[in-house]
């Protein structure tokens, strides 16, 4: 039998596997079985496109969207993971060429012994860029950095109407804007320049302070963000109107002059128990997790990975929330009105539903890198609640009468069930987005917020 050259191997198509159960991060919701494409070649991925019915696509990265924005209930998903080479880098500039399968720890494992680091991270290295393009993440230096979006140069976009379309600033820059936060509907990005940043090495200069009220974060916050690259804070859920919580605070250290060693991290085998997550478990963790950093109010030089991804440590941590998964409720609420910021904490106080992971910061003024950027000016809340039914959802649709009566919003990637009126308050530009949209993209996300079927 005649041998077949590699570009003959790449141009074969890739043709769809068994449907596979496939779920986000946060495990719920349950959806019907996918079928998934898994090219290994970009030049795959034209086939893909051309043959498909419309609507039935969607581009799938490393599964970090909590909700639903990474799920196709009932269609096909093209996952992109082996679609992870890197394909250029100036070692001058920090200017990264890379196909959109390349993952954060990818980047990070190769550049940082180079002296270079991601210009944005969110709280995850698991994420694709593809995913972080698409969700357009931030992290703990939106004050002075924006979003990852505003980092990208260029990209390369398969769309199914248009073929390989170049998009940047001055060649199709709508469609670069649209792309950025698009949640993968424009199609599927075969690579991106993306610039990093370069630092002294894996260390960082870290700070943590206790506080004790709202007013005392934002105080913290102010004083922080002309002397701090990095800022956030964990808050006690169960705190109400007036909570607790530690400000962490930091910058990429100077030459530590110590070798760094990265840590292996345990993986949960299986998920836990729901009766493991209870409201007492989880009041005492967060008793204990307040006491021993409010006693340990000094600064220190830390590795990057425990203070970026201090998850991380835990591989497959989502398994802590049991069979039933959880709901991640993201809201960023404008300043101007603490109120109804300090009204949402105290629901959810009361709720008795309080988070062991409550994650609390003060968004900059950047403008939005993408059409349906998450991040604005405000503060802004999330926090990881399991999933116990129509209690669950019941708290949460009385959270969304906040953030919408406030002139908030909710976070696409963090979503498994905000309502059409809301995502249409959150982003009310979303109409200018629409005629971006690959013909044969979708997703179970975009069909429940759009009342489509």
């Amino acid at each position: 039998m005649p041998s077949q050259s590699a570009a003959t191997l790449r141009r074969q198509p890739a043709a769809p596997s068994p449907s596979e159960r496939i779920l986000s991060w946060g495990r719920y919701p349950k959806i019907a079985h996918q079928h998934v494409h898994k090219p290994a070649w970009n030049d795959q991925l034209p086939d893909i496109l051309r043959t498909a019915a419309p609507g039935s696509l969607l581009p799938y990265g490393l599964g970090r969207s909590y909700g639903d924005s990474c799920l196709n209930a009932g269609r096909e998903l093209i996952d992109c993971r082996r679609l992870n080479r890197i394909l250029g880098f100036d070692e001058s500039t920090g200017m990264l060429r890379c196909e959109s399968g390349v993952s954060l720890s990818d980047i990070i494992d190769v550049f940082l012994p180079k002296g270079w680091f991601l210009p944005v991270t969110p709280g995850t290295r698991f994420v694709t860029i593809g995913g972080a393009i698409a969700n357009d993440v931030h992290g703990k230096n939106h004050h002075c950095a924006g979003t990852f979006g505003a980092h990208v140069r260029q990209i390369g976009l398969h769309r199914s109407n248009d073929g390989l379309v170049i998009c940047n600033p001055e060649e199709n820059p709508d469609m670069l804007r649209a792309t950025i936060g698009g949640l993968g509907l424009t199609g599927v990005i075969a690579w991106a320049d993306i610039q990093l940043k370069r630092v002294a090495g894996p260390w960082i200069d870290a700070e943590s302070i206790p506080f004790q009220s709202l007013n005392a974060f934002l105080d913290l916050s102010r004083e922080s963000n002309d002397r701090f690259e990095y800022t956030v804070a964990w808050l006690d859920g169960f705190a109400g109107k007036n909570p607790r919580g530690i400000f962490f605070r930091g910058n990429h250290a100077a030459d530590y002059g110590k070798e760094f060693h990265p840590k292996r991290s345990p993986k949960l085998p299986f998920a836990l128990p729901a009766w493991m997550l209870n409201r007492y478990s989880v009041k005492t963790f967060n008793t204990a997790y307040y006491r021993i950093h409010a006693a340990n109010k000094s600064g220190a030089v830390v590795p990057y990975d425990s203070f970026f991804y201090p998850l991380d440590s835990i591989r497959q941590w989502n398994l802590l929330y049991g069979k039933r998964g959880f709901l991640q409720y993201q809201c960023v609420i404008p300043e101007t009105n603490v109120e109804a910021f300090e009204e949402l904490l105290d629901r959810i106080a009361r709720s008795g539903m309080g988070s062991f992971l409550g994650v609390l910061k003060q968004f900059g003024s950047a403008p939005p890198a993408g059409m349906l950027s998450f991040p604005r000016p405000g503060l802004t809340i999330a926090l990881d609640f399991a999933m116990r039914g129509e209690r669950t959802l019941k708290l949460m649709q009385s959270l969304d009468e906040i953030v919408q009566q406030s002139g908030g919003a909710l976070y696409p990637a963090k979503d498994a069930r905000m309502s059409p009126a809301l995502f249409e308050a959150s982003f009310p530009r979303w109409r200018g987005f629409v005629p971006y949209i690959d013909p044969k993209m979708s997703s179970s996300f975009w069909r429940r917020v759009m009342g489509a079927q």
